[in-house]
């Protein structure tokens, strides 16, 4: 069936060559009739046949009708973006004004993806055809996917201002401003610019954008021009505040500009006009005298406006004070330490920092204790807006927590408010980030549209993965992303700098390669910019499993394991390379599905043969895979396991101790220890096993040297429970020195109280002490200073001691307490031999140790002798030279 579809191709070809048929034989039919060869060829999957026969036919016959367009409607359909021969056909009929014919090949090609020329060419068919809605909607898909067309642009939206669709008409004035501003056409930026501040005055950021790059591309005279319109439009509103924020911006353009200086001053004089220094202070600015630097000029005048009577200045010493009054260059302000004091004008301008009366300084010295509390705890959004307005609207979390903790809120309630704010701060469109610093909060007067505030947090993020989430993220939630988005082709452009041919291939590469790839299925437009392909990426990778270690998102990760499948021949031993640094499920299932269990089974052998470098995936095959036919297949005894991971444990505890991969290293021990200890691994294998095997597991326990001696105790006694006869060859507690502290619940909660008054009241009032003493003067001969510090070194001991000990401790339930032998929680009745008299010491720790009332801590040498022996059994302990005998009589347990 192929061949005699071929041959009739070949033959359809030499007849139109043969008849020298013109274009007066093809009509739309036609065109459908090539369309059905085309399907029955796709159906008997001939379409390369037939391509390769066109091309061969256009190269001694380049005018073929039925050659063009079979080649280019099976290049279309192959996802080969080249409409070129199309194009070329269409153009053959718009010429020959076969305009029904154009509109069927430029639909033709749309069904396989949007086309410039084809849309194009649409709308003129349609304009000439007088299909009005059509050719608006072939306009509007072809401003959507070019970038330069603004002409279209502009009148698509005079078209919805006609219309009255005042949001509509907005976003196409918008597209045709930035693509006039492109194309440096500034009579059409201007007129656009009138509209939309006719239509949307108060959008001042977006007003803002604009003349800053019309700035860059056009000139700053033109940016002038544009924001002098913006002026005359807010003066008419009576908008003086941000006026001045215009006027300032124009005299950064131009600081000579007389105009903009004469009208900041008078926009001064409407701001301030109820000022009693207003006049005063613009003659001491010499805001008005030409000679002067403008930008000095007002620095100078808005630092004295703010010194009026009534308004709220901050001295280093004395704290928040109010200006009592102003006379001429004699100030009176209000401390509260200090009343009526008095100081020159000039003084107070260079000494004291003025405070807006809702400065959060302000409102900790004016309002009550309570009352602030309770509106910072209720109101987060509202304590978050006044503390960072209170610095400059500048201000980081940090700063937040200590404006907030101790003075009004305590740490405990920092944790959860801490929570909210940082909610707050994320979702709501009226805080944003600094441009320099992600960690820098703002608060602006308008909210923030979810594009503009993943693009500002992106500009102001300096890590490069945490970049990587926020572009992924505007991709997932901003809706309609065009060619000519500007915020999304920077955050793209920020990418495509790591795929320059010549840069050594990092994880940046490897990343951005992969994120960028991912992003074009969605956005064609970024399939440009991809200049790599992945086999030659691949090829020039240097250390595989360190790129790959410095992979630091699971996304990435997973697109480079689903690329290397797809392209490289050997995948299946970079899987098994790459899994004990990727240790994930979907590998082993990738390798199982390809039939490599034996290369599975030889990679879990291989890793527990060799713990210390695959220490991880030594513990995600126990945990993950232990039940799995694949890890029996490996032949691991109980015992290999376990002296493995005991191994392990020992090895990470040392190296932890050396300061080496510390982080790692504590991750693996915690696990490692929760499966030998409080999965009960190791009782397990007790209740199982040989004498012989028992011996060789618990000396490995034993040479643990930081493993708690509790945790060995705990083990000596399951050995005991099941071999009562058993022999240890040395003591348990070798050292005294424990990682965890064994502690009553009581002691516990004494202890955290102790902690917490320490840390809000003891502190805060030390440091209230350490103040006062500072302010008053020479510290060489200020005793009150020095024992105020000697105090902060012995309340800082005490906390650092309190928070160590707490850490290590562990909670005893007195429900576990064993009195088949002496441990933590029993009472120890014993004959001493030398006079026949009984002695009963009861057994607990540390914080309960009481010896004057025979509380004795498991961990002092009395204690750790003690410790195990049963009704009945003889021991000695020596004390000052002196050696005592002693029998146990009784055991029974301590009344909690």
């Amino acid at each position: 069936m192929s061949e005699i579809l071929l041959k009739d191709v070949q033959n359809m070809l030499n007849e139109e060559k043969f008849t020298r048929a013109t274009l007066s034989n093809y009509s739309i039919d036609r065109f459908k009739e090539l369309d059905v060869v085309l399907d029955r060829a796709k159906k008997e999957r001939v379409l390369n046949d037939i391509k390769s026969i066109c091309d061969e036919h256009l190269s001694h016959s380049k005018n073929s009708i039925i050659a063009i367009y079979f080649s280019g409607m099976i290049a279309l359909s192959q996802n080969i973006i080249d409409d070129a021969a199309l194009v070329s056909l269409a153009g053959i009929f718009v010429d020959n004004h076969k305009l029904n014919i154009v509109k069927y090949l430029c639909e033709r090609i749309l069904e396989y993806g949007e086309s410039k020329f084809a849309l194009r060419t649409l709308g003129e068919c349609y304009k000439n055809d007088n299909e009005e809605e059509k050719m608006f909607d072939a306009w509007k898909r072809l401003v959507k996917i070019d970038p330069d067309e603004a002409d279209i642009a502009k009148l698509l939206a005079e078209r919805a201002e006609k219309q009255s669709d005042v949001d509509e008409a907005t976003d196409y004035f918008k597209k045709a401003l930035h693509r006039y501003i492109n194309k440096q056409l500034f009579t059409n930026v201007r007129e656009i610019w009138l509209k939309l501040l006719d239509y949307h005055p108060e959008d001042i950021d977006f007003f803002l954008s604009v003349q800053n790059k019309v700035a860059k591309n056009i000139s700053t005279d033109k940016a002038v021009s544009l924001l002098t319109d913006v002026y005359n439009s807010l003066k008419k509103r009576g908008d003086f505040n941000t006026s001045i924020i215009i006027l300032k911006l124009i005299l950064n353009h131009d600081e000579r500009d007389a105009f903009s200086r004469k009208e900041i001053t008078e926009c001064f004089r409407q701001k301030y006009a109820r000022h009693s220094q207003l006049e005063e202070y613009i003659k001491v600015s010499n805001l008005t005298q030409n000679w002067r630097n403008v930008h000095e000029a007002i620095l100078d005048f808005e630092k004295h406006i703010a010194f009026d009577k009534g308004n709220f200045v901050y001295h280093r010493t004395w704290g928040v004070g109010r200006i009592a009054k102003v006379d001429g260059d004699d100030i009176v302000i209000d401390f509260s330490k200090k009343r009526s004091h008095s100081m020159s004008l000039k003084m107070a301008v260079d000494a004291l920092q003025t405070l807006e009366k809702n400065h959060i300084w302000v409102l900790k010295a004016t309002m009550s204790k309570e009352k602030l509390h309770e509106k910072v705890k209720t109101d987060p959004e509202w304590a978050l807006r006044t503390i960072i307005k209170s610095f400059d609207n500048f201000c980081d979390i940090k700063r937040v927590k200590s404006e907030l903790v101790p003075s009004v809120l305590s740490a405990g309630e920092w944790a959860s408010w801490n929570t909210k704010a940082h909610v707050i701060l994320k979702d709501n469109p009226l805080f944003g980030v600094s441009a320099n610093n992600i960690n820098v909060h703002t608060v602006r007067e308008r909210s923030l549209s979810k594009e503009e505030k993943l693009y500002n947090e992106f500009k102001a993020e300096k890590k490069f993965f945490s970049r990587l989430s926020l572009i992924r993220e505007y991709a997932s939630e901003i809706k309609n992303i065009e060619p000519d988005s500007e915020r999304f082709n920077d955050m793209a452009s920020f990418f495509t700098g790591y795929l320059k041919p010549n840069m050594p291939v990092n994880e940046f590469t490897v990343t951005s390669y992969l994120l960028l790839k991912d992003l074009s299925a969605s956005f064609t437009f970024l399939s440009p910019l991809i200049n790599l392909n992945f086999i030659a990426m691949f090829e020039r990778i240097d250390n595989l499993p360190l790129l790959f270690q410095r992979l630091k998102d699971e996304k990435t990760k997973k697109d480079f394991f689903a690329q290397i499948k797809l392209f490289i021949p050997d995948w299946q031993d970079i899987y098994i390379r790459l899994f004990p640094y990727a240790l994930t499920g979907s590998i082993i299932g990738d390798l199982k599905q390809a039939g490599y269990a034996d290369k599975i089974v030889a990679m879990i052998r291989g890793c527990f043969e060799h713990y210390k470098d695959n220490r991880e995936a030594v513990v995600w095959f126990y945990r993950n895979y232990r039940e799995d036919p694949l890890f029996a297949g490996a032949g691991l005894s109980s015992e290999k396991i376990i002296i493995t991971l005991i191994h392990l444990l020992e090895l990470t505890y040392r190296e932890i101790d050396n300061h080496r991969d510390t982080m790692d290293n504590k991750k693996i021990n915690k696990q490692i220890y929760s499966i030998l200890f409080k999965e009960n691994l190791l009782e397990s294998c007790i209740d199982s096993a040989s004498r012989e095997t028992i011996v060789r597991v618990y000396t490995l326990i034993e040479d643990v040297k930081d493993l708690d001696p509790a945790d060995k105790l705990k083990l000596k006694n399951h050995i005991l429970d099941k071999y009562p006869d058993f022999k240890f060859f040395g003591a348990v507690e070798k050292d005294t020195v424990t990682r965890t502290l064994i502690v009553t619940v009581a002691k516990y909660d004494e202890k955290q109280k102790q902690l917490d008054r320490i840390m809000t009241e003891d502190i805060p009032a030390n440091s209230k002490e350490i103040a006062f003493a500072l302010s008053l003067g020479d510290l060489r001969e200020n005793a009150e200073y020095k024992a105020a510090k000697e105090k902060q070194e012995i309340l800082n001991s005490t906390v650092a001691k309190l928070k160590n000990e707490i850490e290590r401790a562990q909670l005893f339930d007195p429900a576990a307490v064993n009195t088949s032998r002496v441990s933590f929680g029993t009472v120890a009745t014993l004959t001493n031999e030398a006079g026949g008299a009984d002695e009963v010491y009861t057994i607990l720790g540390p914080w309960e140790s009481d010896p004057d009332n025979r509380i004795i801590s498991y961990l002092s040498p009395f204690g750790n002798s003690l410790l195990n022996k049963h009704t009945g059994e003889k021991f000695n302990f020596e004390i000052n030279d002196e050696k005592i005998t002693y029998t146990v009589k009784e055991i029974s347990a301590a009344n909690f």
